[in-house]
């Protein structure tokens, strides 16, 4: 089936590579319209013109999204370029994984900030206009890292775990409202998230475990994504749990 996603307008986060960018392309293969956002504008722009190609009137927004300031900012802006946001997909975060007496607390605190609370803000931004029209979708991205915490993860752990909990918490604040919220939680995915991690051994034996394994690919995430978007509007895909074949856990 094609064009399921006519004339609605969709918001993707993280948008410059991997499951944000293969995520606003699968949304324009259905119709709708896409705002993207991330840091680097010549990812962006690239992507535009793929997006533009595909019928989709792209809106570009370069933001660092570790900011709340920006992350309200571009609902706000996406919903005064289209009107109205019927999709927001909160995909931007970064994974940093070191023990705990050696972290960075810097560093953690800049992924609490993209991870948690960036995402919070931009889901705040966004309900006021979907309420006002009883319409609307959340889609979050967590991780297996939101159901099983593994050493050298705390902090990412603890981030995820929290996506996970906001958006169930959100869900039911919002079911009445007929607001959607799904959150979406994969295990190892081929990107570039892993070129994040600061502590060169937790980087090094984590490519390996990596290497040994037919790993996710960013389009089936956004295909679980597009399932949970496409769902007629009685149907809320709560939680999406995957992981490759491979991984045990």
């Amino acid at each position: 089936m094609k064009n399921r996603l006519k004339d609605r307008i969709a918001l993707v986060t993280g948008a410059s590579s991997g499951i944000g960018e293969a995520t606003a392309l699968a949304l324009a293969e259905q119709g709708a319209k896409v705002a993207i956002a991330a840091r680097r504008k010549d990812r962006l722009e690239q992507l535009a013109h793929t997006l533009a190609g595909l019928g989709a009137e792209p809106l570009v927004l370069v933001a660092d999204l570790a900011s709340e300031v920006e992350a309200q900012r571009i609902v706000k802006e996406t919903e005064a370029h289209y009107g109205h946001l019927d999709i927001l997909v909160n995909n931007a975060g970064v994974m940093y994984l070191e023990p705990v007496a050696e972290a960075d607390l810097g560093r953690w605190r800049r992924m609490l900030e993209l991870n948690v609370l960036s995402l919070i803000a931009s889901t705040q931004a966004a309900l006021h206009g979907m309420r006002a029209r009883r319409d609307g979708h959340i889609v979050n991205i967590s991780s297996v890292a939101g159901r099983v915490a593994n050493p050298n993860s705390g902090a990412y752990a603890a981030t995820k775990f929290g996506v996970v909990a906001f958006s169930e918490s959100l869900r039911r604040e919002v079911y009445k409202d007929n607001i959607r919220v799904s959150v979406i939680e994969p295990g190892l995915v081929d990107t570039e998230l892993r070129d994040h991690i600061g502590h060169e051994g937790v980087r090094t034996a984590l490519n390996g475990v990596a290497s040994g394994m037919r790993q996710l690919q960013s389009e089936d995430i956004a295909e679980a994504i597009l399932f949970c978007v496409t769902r007629p509007d009685y149907v809320c895909i709560n939680e999406v749990l995957m992981r490759p074949t491979d991984q045990e856990r």
